[in-house]
This record gives structure tokens, C-alpha cells and sequence, in this order.
């Protein structure tokens, strides 16, 4: 089998991967591919294929135990419930699930509401009718919200934000090259941790640093680091390219978007679950590991294998989605991976999906006249193939 190069993707590439997902999944749903590192990965295109590599038992998440890395690299960061298996992150999902509640997630409503009201104001407000919608809306709502949730002081949320960036962009395989990154932010997140060790507040951190379970379990030092970087990064890097790839795919798309405008109540669900579909944040699901001898798609897969699963490729398959490039807010969007499958399932998912629907909700009743910026030109896309969105996001009304 040849072996395609994701080393460097292309900007071509970054900026619609789907033709060439397209090409690998008519060739097979599973290839060799080479990572940033040189180093051979086997790649999931196709949809059951990739639902089957989510939830399989000997595809695992832990690379201090099964991946060929310098484990010195990982740190307390990888401490968390996405790097970790059974029974380990039963036992950690578990605990952070009794904090995570549905009701807490809905209580945050208001709040949600409220932040994006108060940056819709600052965008109507400003000094003309166009703005770079990123920084005004997509990121600081989740933001705001997830830092408000943990407790994590205001002044350190746009370094947080830096950081995670350069994370998220990361080409697949490319460990090695965040150390710095990762080292910096574990010593910030030991910091706060031990802030609010000493003085704890309302907030979900300090709630996790008291916890226990039935048993009196509870999260040792290194699981708090690895549980607050986790929540910290998935908690807003997804969120942020929701809302900024939704809102895209609807400018892209006007007879979808005016459908929408015409029956919120009836169609904005539906659409927010095809935004995730068409054009999720997440590209590729982070790295799994073969744990023995497998097949996977009629390939076998060698114990000790890298294995990537590809969401977006998955979610563009015609065996599972018909016309599955037609951005279609009334589609039938049930069984989609962009918020993955299986134990690993994204426990922030309610929130993300709240968030998304208030905040394009509200920038659309506000601004009725919403519309690309004419003027600015092709798009800058977030590099790597991990999370999928643009840098940049102007807009006009």
C-alpha cells in the first residue's frame, strides 16, 4: 500500500481537505500515511470504519504505554481522560462527570447569553459595520465561559489562548515540537491549582480538587493538571471553530441561511448539527495505538501501530450521508462523528452545542444583513489537520 504524505500539509489542502479524504476513502477506508515526524500512521477515512476505530477495545489512547514517544515529552498534561484507557478513564470520567453535570451546563445559559449579548453591543457600537468576527464573537464567548466554569483568572486567558494554539496546530505527529508549549503550561496550571488548593472558589476546578467519590476517590496532582488543561483547551478551541465554520458554511450558503432566519425555533438545531457534520472543528481525532495485531476496513494493523481517525472525512462519506458535500440544514445528521464516539465521546458536547446556539443565533437576529467581507480576500486556515477553521473571520452588516 503507498504511502501518502500528511507530513506537510499544503495550504491547498488545509483549505478544503475533503477532495482529497474523498479520493482516499474510493481507494479504501484505510491508508498508510507518513506523520510531521517522518514516521508511518495508519489514517480512517471511511465512516463505519472510523466509528469502528472510535469504540474499539484494542485501539487505545495511552501513549506512555503504547506509542513510541520520549514519555519525559508528555507530563502531568497527558494525565487526562483523552490520553487514558479503561479502567483509568472510567475512573477519571467518573469523577469529573459527578462536576459536569446536565443542570450545571444549563445553569450557564444566562451567562452565555449574557457574554454574547455584551460583545454584540461592542460590535454595533464600533467604529464601522465590518469586524473580524473571531476575536468579537467565536472566541471569546467559549472563552469566557469555560475560564468563568474553572476559575481560571482573566488576565491569564489570552496567554492560555496562545498556547493552546499553537497545540491545536500541531501537524499529526509532531510531539516533539510542544515541549516548550506543554512545560509552560504545566507549570501555570500546578500554579493555579495550588491557588486554589489554599483559597478555593465557586468554580469547577476548586470543586474537582475537593471531590471524592463513594469509595473516597479522588484526582491526584498530576490527574488535576492533565484534567484542567484538558477541559481548559477542548473547553474553547472546538467552540470557537463551530461557530466560526457555521457561520461560514451559512454565508457560503444563503438560501440555507435565509430558511434558518425564517424559523429559528424549527431549524437551528438541525443546523447546528449539520455545521458539525459539513465542516467540524475537528479534522482528525488525536492519536490512537494498536495494542495487539488487528484488522481494521480489511487491513491489518500491526501492534504498536499509530492510528488516526479522520472525523471529517468520516462525516463526508456518501455510504453513510447522501449528497454528503451539500450543506443542508435539514438533513438527517444522526450518527455524526464530530464530537467522536464511544467512551471517549466529548463530555463537553452540551455546552459546545449550547454556546453555538446562542451565540449564531443572536449575532443573526441582531444583524439581518450579515455577510462575508468582500474585500478580505481568500482565507488564512489554522495549520496542522487537528482542528479545522480559519484564522481570520471577516464580516460585514
Amino acid at each position: 500500500m503507498a504511502l501518502v504524505d500528511f507530513s506537510a500539509p499544503t495550504g491547498e489542502f488545509n483549505a478544503d481537505p475533503y477532495p482529497t479524504y474523498s479520493e482516499l476513502r474510493a481507494a479504501g477506508p484505510v491508508h498508510r500515511i507518513k506523520g510531521a515526524d517522518g514516521r508511518p500512521l495508519w489514517l480512517v477515512v471511511g465512516y463505519e470504519e472510523a466509528r469502528q476505530a472510535l469504540g474499539h477495545p484494542l485501539l487505545c489512547k495511552n501513549p506512555s504505554v503504547y506509542g513510541d514517544f520520549d514519555k519525559a515529552l508528555l507530563g502531568a498534561t497527558s494525565t487526562n481522560m483523552l490520553e487514558s484507557d479503561p479502567p483509568h478513564h472510567t475512573r477519571l470520567r467518573k469523577l469529573v462527570s459527578r462536576e459536569f453535570t446536565p443542570r450545571r451546563v444549563e445553569a450557564l445559559r444566562p451567562r452565555v447569553q449574557e457574554v454574547t449579548d455584551r460583545l454584540l453591543d461592542a460590535m454595533e457600537a464600533g467604529p464601522g459595520r465590518s469586524c473580524d468576527l473571531i476575536p468579537a464573537l467565536a472566541l471569546p464567548v467559549p472563552m469566557t465561559v469555560i475560564c468563568e466554569l474553572l476559575g481560571v483568572p482573566g488576565l491569564d486567558r489570552d496567554r492560555f489562548h496562545d498556547w493552546s494554539s499553537q497545540i491545536v496546530s500541531a501537524p499529526i505527529g509532531s510531539l516533539e515540537q510542544l515541549g516548550p508549549v506543554l512545560e509552560a503550561m504545566t507549570t501555570y496550571l500546578i500554579g493555579l491549582l495550588a491557588d486554589k488548593t489554599e483559597e478555593p472558589g465557586d468554580d469547577l476546578l476548586s470543586a474537582l480538587i475537593r471531590t471524592r467519590d463513594e469509595d473516597g476517590d479522588s484526582l491526584s496532582s498530576d490527574e488535576l493538571v492533565g484534567m484542567a488543561y484538558l477541559l481548559l483547551v477542548a473547553g474553547h478551541e472546538t467552540t470557537v471553530n463551530l461557530i466560526s465554520n457555521g457561520v461560514r458554511a451559512l454565508l457560503a450558503h444563503p438560501e440555507q441561511l435565509a430558511d434558518l432566519r425564517a424559523d429559528f425555533d424549527g431549524l437551528l438545531d438541525g443546523a447546528i448539527e449539520e455545521m458539525l457534520r459539513y465542516d467540524g472543528p475537528v479534522e482528525n481525532a488525536t492519536i490512537r495505538f494498536a495494542a495487539e495485531d488487528l484488522v481494521l476496513g480489511g487491513v491489518a494493523i500491526e501492534a504498536g501501530a499509530s492510528v488516526v481517525v479522520s472525523l471529517a472525512s468520516g462525516d463526508r462519506d456518501g455510504e453513510r450521508f447522501p449528497r454528503p458535500d451539500t450543506f443542508d440544514i435539514r438533513r438527517a445528521t444522526q450518527g455524526h462523528l464530530a464530537f467522536g464516539h464511544g467512551i471517549h465521546f466529548c463530555l463537553g458536547a452540551p455546552l459546545a452545542r449550547m454556546e453555538a446556539r446562542i451565540a449564531i443565533r443572536s449575532l443573526l437576529e441582531r444583524f439581518p444583513d450579515l455577510a462575508a467581507e468582500p474585500a478580505a480576500g481568500p482565507p488564512q486556515w489554522i495549520e496542522g489537520t487537528l482542528i479545522r477553521g480559519v484564522a481570520q473571520l471577516p464580516v460585514r452588516w
